[in-house]
């Protein structure tokens, strides 16, 4: 007489289907919870039997997609990459670690590699969020050039109207508005095994209404890591609002990658022959520093406008002017992606960019020596009186005006003419 074997033990099932991949984690757990409600042994046996198959092909694609984590190098120019074994000591240890640094450090391109070297983005995704969908697009091209892999392969993106992002993704790189519309589907965030919030100082009410559901979240997502980047204004105030038991969160300060910026100042006003002052038209005001600044030798210029009709009305005017051996590229977030391309491909001669704040912060544009900042741009505020999100032109923060300033340091001397 032949003694059937008998059926994996429950016990054992769910402790193996809590180390796979989350879809198969949830849809194995569910399988093995209505196993209860089977009264025949035997039924419940085949039953046990044929889950447990699932658990060894489901160990399988766990096993697979952690054969294909890409071979990982750190550029050694980058100020991030002398302080990746502190960053990943301190994501190791900590749930969550915020990392301060000024624009040109590398912690937008690097911090996901340091994640991946971890293990985590295996079991979940590593989720990382950025301000605006060109930079989302920009900053998941390049951490994929760096893997040397095919983008919507091991790094995808997504973007409103965009989704390049399939079941080989182990880096997410989205706008923080698609986070938030995640969330109505996924309250645990389960697909993600970590979040990087990019840019988190730059306070939008999405990135408000995200680090306070991540606050309350985290306690019930004991193995959710949490990586916040901020310029070092609001640091404190961020490792305060995620303390802990022992303290606030760890702060890890990055250094800028930047030469030094000679700052002038050459305020919209134009002296008349009486020796009086009128008002300057901030187009001339440009055309002005565009001169100024061609006098000064080679390097691309960049060029800080508030909106779309600025840079038109700013294009057409420095087109006019005849600029010898001079291209004007324009840069703002409703850009095809070919047009948006542009700013970053290799040229000859010297380009004017103008750009939105897009290129304040996450987006570097390269071969930049030279910054026009006329000191406006267009903020997103929230109307508690209206109920609206409100776009309106405001004067930029000492902080905005650092980041501009910082662009033209970014590979040798630079200047920034302030037009204020």
């Amino acid at each position: 007489m032949s003694i059937s074997p008998s059926p994996p033990a429950v016990a054992d099932l769910r402790r193996r289907i809590a180390e796979l991949l989350p879809r198969d984690e949830r849809r194995l757990q569910r399988r093995l919870e209505g196993t209860r409600k089977i009264r025949d042994e035997a039924a419940r046996a085949v039953a046990l039997a044929e889950i447990a198959v699932e658990v060894d092909q489901a160990r399988q694609r766990l096993q697979a997609r952690l054969a294909s984590v890409p071979a990982i190098g750190y550029p050694e120019s980058l100020p991030v990459s002398q302080r990746k074994d502190d960053i990943a000591a301190a994501i190791r240890d900590h749930q969550v670690v915020i990392v301060a640094g000024e624009t040109g450090s590398g912690k937008t391109t690097q911090l996901p590699k340091i994640c991946l070297e971890l293990g985590r983005g295996v079991r979940g995704q590593i989720g990382h969020t950025q301000p605006r969908r060109i930079a989302a697009r920009t900053v998941a091209e390049r951490i994929a050039e760096e893997l040397d892999r095919p983008l919507g392969t091991t790094v995808g993106y997504k973007v409103r109207f965009t989704d390049q992002v399939s079941d080989d993704t182990m880096v997410k790189v989205m706008t923080d508005g698609i986070l938030l519309a995640e969330l109505h589907n996924d309250r645990m965030l389960r697909r993600y095994d970590t979040l990087i919030i990019d840019e988190a100082h730059e306070r939008s009410l999405n990135i408000d209404f995200i680090l306070g559901y991540l606050k309350d979240l985290l306690p019930r997502r004991p193995d959710l890591k949490l990586i916040i980047t901020s310029a070092t204004i609001e640091t404190q105030r961020f490792a305060e609002h995620f303390a802990g038991p022992h303290g606030p969160a760890p702060v890890i300060e990055v250094s800028g990658r930047t030469y030094p910026v000679e700052v002038r100042y050459r305020p919209l006003v134009a002296v008349t022959e009486d020796d009086t002052e009128e008002p300057m038209d901030q187009v001339d005001g440009i055309a002005e520093a565009v001169d100024e600044l061609g006098r000064e030798g080679d390097g691309d210029i960049l060029v800080f406008l508030s909106g779309e009709r600025e840079i038109r009305d700013t294009a057409d005017a420095l087109g006019k002017r005849d600029l010898r051996n001079t291209e004007i590229v324009p840069l703002y977030g409703r850009l095809s992606a070919a047009e948006q391309h542009k700013v970053f491909e290799r040229h000859t001669g010297r380009r004017v960019v103008l750009a939105t704040n897009v290129a304040e912060t996450s987006l570097t544009v390269p071969g930049i020596r030279y910054v026009i900042d006329p000191g406006t741009a267009r903020i997103s505020r929230y109307s508690n009186r209206l109920k609206v999100q409100r776009l309106p032109i405001e004067e930029v923060s000492q902080a905005s005006a650092n980041q501009r300033k910082s662009r033209c340091g970014r590979t040798s001397d630079g200047i920034c003419v302030r037009l204020y």
